[in-house]
């Protein structure tokens, strides 16, 4: 039977910066301002990671190539991102926050949910606590955000994003009915084209159908998921703004990248997965987290992608032993193209706080991962590495979506 969970009536902010990294570029450079501008990385095989408004309305988009974005605007003005300058940005984006409210998420490097349910009063209501956030973006930094306002994290980025782009818009409880009636499915957030399109097959196209469609029937064609979305089609979501981007449930830790040649050789493929690893192996370390399952998704030249899991026998944060694994996979793969990315994912993850390895080989193995931790966490990423790791393939890389001033990136 399907639970709902009934929670004080609560008041949920998302701010969304609009067009994050290419605004930052245009107000650092005014000669950029009114122009296609598209951010990417900065090699020469990177994508688009943030356009312009008025790249936008060539049909330049997130993820493209720089060749599709060149194609669809001829004279887009292609800018090489600044990691540093965008994650500092963020990082005082929380303090105008938190002038508002304890209760902050750092959802990405560009978003932000803020539970104002028990501070809205102090400063006029929600809507003005919206009005004077995108009025301190905008002294400051010289950049626009658009607010959505909402009983749930769910609803509140639904009115952030039709609001944009500067925007601000509050659905209130009693209005979700009719604003999900006639609205699509994939404008949920979590929503994507692969889902809308099994949910088509069952002639629900609508947020409205997808409410008021039998749980069974959802059941019994997404698992236990398929409850997860009724509850969205009524717009219901019970996730909570934590406050804290340390705390909460994290699904996966992962790492990918995009590399500046394509890969053939096995030395090569190996190289960057056991640094991919080590990736993945520091963070869950410096969080007090192991995963049982690890994942290995790989890119051809053709841009086909594919994701092959294995379990291990027992959890782990071991750069060798998700290495190990990885490489395991790839062993069971038998590739037919140059490889264009490769990504090393550790999931179903458990909280060892406070636990220590039983035997004294294991003792000194860990001592030894968390003194490179510290010396990487102090110096720099991959100051001390493993030898097979020495002069990898130079990539500057592009900066998450997922990046957070703090933590790892909760899953919804």
């Amino acid at each position: 039977m399907l639970q709902k969970v009934i929670t004080e009536k609560r008041i949920i902010l998302l701010v969304d910066m609009d067009a994050f990294f290419a605004s930052v570029e245009q107000q650092v450079n005014p000669a950029l301002r009114g122009k296609p501008v598209a951010v990417t990385g900065g090699g020469t095989r990177t994508v688009v990671t943030t356009s312009s408004y008025e790249a936008r309305k060539f049909g330049v988009k997130t993820g493209m190539n720089t060749y599709e974005a060149l194609q669809a605007c001829p004279h887009l003005i292609i800018v090489k991102g600044d990691h540093a300058r965008y994650t500092h940005t963020c990082a005082e984006l929380k303090k105008i926050y938190q002038q508002f409210t304890p209760l902050v998420e750092i959802y990405s490097v560009d978003e932000a949910f803020l539970d104002v349910t028990t501070t809205e009063h102090l400063f006029g209501g929600a809507v003005e606590i919206g009005k004077r956030i995108k009025t301190e973006i905008k002294r400051q930094f010289g950049i626009s955000a658009s607010v959505g306002i909402g009983p749930n994290k769910l609803i509140a980025k639904l009115a952030a994003d039709i609001s944009k782009p500067d925007g601000l818009r509050w659905i209130k409880e009693e209005e979700v009915p009719e604003v999900l009636e006639d609205l699509p499915v994939e404008a949920l957030w979590g929503i994507g084209k692969r889902i809308a399109r099994r949910l088509e097959a069952l002639g629900i196209k609508t947020c409205g159908e997808l409410g008021r469609a039998p749980v069974g029937v959802l059941r019994s064609h997404f698992g236990i998921m398929g409850e997860h979305l009724k509850m969205m089609g009524e717009g219901i979501h019970n996730g909570e703004v934590t406050g804290d981007e340390g705390d909460g449930e994290v699904k996966s830790v992962g790492h990918s990248m995009t590399f500046p040649v394509d890969l053939w050789k096995r030395p090569e493929i190996s190289r960057e997965l056991l640094r991919l690893s080590e990736m993945v192996g520091a963070r869950t370390r410096r969080y007090e987290l192991r995963g049982r399952v690890v994942s290995l998704t790989v890119r051809y030249r053709s841009f086909e992608t594919f994701t092959r899991r294995r379990r291990l026998e027992c959890s782990t944060n071991d750069t060798r032993r998700i290495y190990r694994a990885a490489l395991s996979i790839l062993d069971g793969i038998r590739l037919r193209e140059p490889v264009r990315l490769l990504g090393v994912t550790l999931s179903e993850l458990e909280n060892i706080r406070g636990q220590r390895p039983l035997f004294h080989e294991e003792q000194r193995r860990e001592d030894l991962l968390r003194s490179m931790d510290d010396l990487n966490q102090r110096f720099g990423t991959l100051t001390v590495t493993w030898g097979a790791c020495i002069n990898p393939l130079r990539h500057p890389g592009v900066i998450s979506p997922a990046w957070r001033p703090s933590g790892i990136r909760k899953s919804l």
